[in-house]
């Protein structure tokens, strides 16, 4: 029908625009990593934001979800990405999926594929719903990724932790590949600050802080059901 088609063009035209003005005043904002805006206007935050919050999914603000988590603002989840800088075909660990939308936005960088932990089973389905099938190189676990038995043997490029802590399990920057990098927020008592580690040898490790960030706190704890 020649109506449904102008509907469908319409909310195609609708949704274009609506993404390049999200990117724009992401880039207004600061955010100049052009593969971390290409793959931000590819992928709708409000597919993965709450159904009663997506009037407000393209505005830079952290979003309340379920069990008292949060949906990280674009301009820092931009920030952690751009600090993550993933190559092509890239292994990546992410602890802490949220609703996805990180996870989505590391494949659409390129990675090859993400292993992506959640501690609430709740928030894990309802992840693994919103990527459907889409981004079948994304595997959402619910599981502690804190906990070192869940990591333990792993081997990955990059390590991408959504949320601060006040110390690094020790753990995750041994799971890194050589020339690998783990990026997070790291507690300094006044606030978070963006905090890069990348693997130079066996054991060496270089760190670089970067600006400070509004992130939610990681703790260790079990898998948690709802």
């Amino acid at each position: 029908m020649p109506s449904e088609t102008m509907d469908r063009d319409a909310r195609g035209l609708a949704e274009a625009t609506g993404n390049a003005a999200f990117v724009l005043a992401l880039r207004e904002r600061g955010v100049r990593d052009t593969a971390v805006l290409r793959a931000m206007e590819r992928v709708p935050r409000e597919r993965f934001a709450p159904p009663a919050l997506h009037v407000h999914a393209r505005r830079d603000i952290a979003l309340p979800l379920a069990c008292g988590q949060t949906m990280t603002a674009p301009s820092v989840v931009a920030a952690l990405l751009g600090a993550l800088d993933i190559a092509p075909g890239a292994r990546v660990l992410e602890v802490g999926t949220g609703t996805g939308y990180v996870t989505a936005l590391l494949v659409r960088l390129g990675a090859a594929h993400v292993r992506s932990l959640e501690r609430y089973d709740g928030l894990a389905r309802a992840a693994r719903a919103h990527l459907g099938h889409d981004f079948d190189d994304a595997t959402v676990e619910t599981a502690d990724g804190l906990a070192p038995e869940v990591v333990r043997g792993g081997s990955y490029d990059r390590i991408l932790l959504n949320g601060s802590l006040a110390a690094l399990p020790p753990h995750l920057p041994a799971a890194l590949k050589s020339g690998g990098r783990l990026v997070a927020g790291f507690w300094t008592g006044r606030g978070s600050r963006l905090v890069t580690l990348t693997r130079d040898g066996a054991a060496a490790f270089a760190r670089t802080e970067g600006p400070a960030l509004r992130l939610g706190p990681l703790t260790l704890g079990r898998s948690l059901a709802p």
